[in-house]
């Protein structure tokens, strides 16, 4: 389909496309993020599907680009998801954006795609803006090797539990969270990967309000912990340190004796999971334990 977009007050002609499913990166903020490419894939586009319209619909406005955008999200995947494959079977050129960045982080996209790479049909993506990326790139912590975790769980102790498990990780940890679950979070990590484990917050990438700090974890929380914060974030975790394991049973015990003789449980808990890496509530546990009189 014929379309044309408008940048600077230019009018500039799509060049037509072969039929296929293309994944458009959008702009996670700013709008001017968009690339010349996308643009292109907008204004041509036979069918754009996108998870929120009014969102999308102003992408469109902002470069002219008259498109009638559909919804296809996690709650109407299964009524949506065949009818974008009927349009990619009978030849034409579909769109798929999400709100903000690239399609198929935390959203619905990837079934859609491996159904459409199933049925023969060509899947073309259309790189661009990305929350993850941007994040990392900004963060100050190791970029060769890192792990995109997606949305933490919202309970508090899912979200440790979940945690806890990564907490030995070597890879870079990056994870989206909503403002008002932030400060429980650091605190999760402060708690579990260590008070000196460097984190990274990255808040309203791309944005008027951009915020981007990096610090120690207990840092992070003093920063982040006690103020209303809003907008998108990300966070990020340092990889644990090198040589970093499980420490034998015994040297773990004989560790929590000595601080037990000298402080409370709770802090000696804290102490010692500085010094093992281990989680801090499975060192509090093993405390009390040996507490008892049995123990």
């Amino acid at each position: 389909m014929a379309g044309t977009f408008t940048i600077a007050g230019q009018t500039i002609e799509a060049p037509p496309l072969e039929p296929g499913l293309y994944l458009v990166a959008t702009p996670i903020g700013n709008l001017r993020d968009i690339t010349i490419r996308a643009l292109e894939t907008l204004a041509a586009c036979d069918l754009l599907a996108c998870e929120d319209t009014r969102i999308t619909r102003r992408l469109l406005d902002r470069y002219s680009i008259a498109r009638k955008p559909v919804a296809y999200h996690e709650h109407n995947a299964a009524e949506a998801g065949p009818r974008l494959l009927a349009a990619l079977g009978e030849g034409q050129v579909v769109a798929l954006v999400s709100d903000a960045g690239t399609p198929l982080v935390s959203d619905p996209g990837y079934r859609l795609v491996g159904e459409a790479l199933a049925a023969g049909h060509r899947v073309i993506p259309i790189p661009g803006p990305s929350a993850v990326l941007a994040g990392l790139a900004a963060s100050g912590l190791p970029t060769d090797d890192f792990r995109f975790v997606g949305f933490l769980p919202a309970k508090d102790k899912a979200r440790r539990d979940r945690l806890a498990g990564l907490a030995d990780a070597r890879s870079t940890l990056i994870a989206f969270e909503s403002p008002h679950r932030l400060a429980a979070t650091l605190r999760a990590i402060a708690d579990l990967f260590g008070p000196d484990r460097p984190v990274c917050v990255a808040r309203e990438l791309t944005k008027r309000f951009e915020t981007i700090g990096t610090g120690p974890a207990e840092e992070m929380v003093g920063r982040f912990g006690e103020s209303t914060v809003k907008g998108e974030i990300v966070v990020m975790i340092a990889p644990a340190p090198e040589g970093q394991g499980t420490p034998d049973a015994t040297d773990i015990d004989a560790l929590l004796k000595t601080l037990l003789a000298d402080m409370p449980a709770a802090r000696a808990a804290r102490e010692a999971a500085r010094t093992t890496g281990l989680p801090r509530a499975e060192l509090y546990s093993r405390l009390l334990a040996m507490k008892k009189p049995d123990g």
